[in-house]
């Protein structure tokens, strides 16, 4: 007689296996360009299955209850989509998680950061793990990986501050954008301005008075992203300096 959810019991090696099997080249090869994995790109070396990403939050349901040893194991391999395949499994293991389960995954995650090595990969695990986590506990941690040397510890960073938004709370948020203003990665300045434009999407007022003070100073594409959803004239006003 077949169990309800055998899947439950089936160890990382089998996810591996099924993620294999659904590769597509041609969407690896589209990948392997779009992540920018060429030599001296920020996603240098990164390799690809070619698997989309409904595909992979699907397999993730599925293997949610995979232990967090094995989880580990998915989130260290060398293919760009088993990594994600395990960070979203992370997520939906600390989402559903009581407290304690809650710090062995972030500590995992932490531990494993090396491995959280693109935008996406931060993106999709970063604010629901890292912020969440954080929000809870202190937020000291964020202001190190801003500091860091490494492009994905400092997007980490910000990202994180995603939850802190959706909870109201914008001053660290604000305090990280200030620190990364004159970081020289182009894919900082677009998070920051993404978490700007996610606290006016909140608080027209606060984001406003963030621009008023630093606008003038902002890299060009941090300013586009903080202020896209402005009505026409004002975005105008904001690019030519006229504020």
């Amino acid at each position: 007689m077949l169990k309800e959810n055998p899947v439950l019991e089936m160890p990382a090696a089998e996810l591996k296996k099924i993620l294999k099997d659904i590769a597509d080249p041609a969407i690896a090869a589209h990948s392997q360009k779009f992540f920018k994995t060429a030599p001296g790109e920020y996603g240098e070396g990164d390799i690809f299955l070619g698997i989309r990403v409904p595909i992979l939050r699907h397999q993730a349901k599925r293997f949610k209850q995979i232990p967090l040893k094995e989880t580990e194991q998915l989130l260290t391999s060398p293919y760009h989509e088993v990594r994600l395949c395990a960070l979203l499994i992370l997520v939906e293991k600390y989402e559903h998680g009581d407290s304690n389960e809650r710090e062995d995954i972030y500590r995992l995650y932490m531990k494993n950061i090396r491995y959280v090595n693109n935008w996406d990969l931060v993106d999709s695990s970063a604010p629901q793990i890292v912020g969440a986590h954080l929000y809870h506990t202190g937020k000291q941690t964020l202001f190190k990986l801003a500091a860091s040397s490494c492009i994905w510890e400092k997007r980490i960073s910000i990202m994180s501050t995603l939850y802190f938004i959706r909870h109201k709370q914008f001053d660290i948020t604000l305090d990280l954008s200030e620190k990364l203003l004159n970081d020289k990665e182009d894919l900082i300045h677009k998070a920051v301005g993404w978490m700007l434009r996610e606290i006016g999407n909140r608080d027209g007022r606060v984001k406003r008075a963030f621009l008023k003070k630093h606008y003038t100073a902002m890299p060009r594409t941090m300013l586009r992203y903080a202020i896209e959803k402005f009505p026409e004239k004002e975005r105008k006003r904001y690019l030519k300096g006229e504020i």
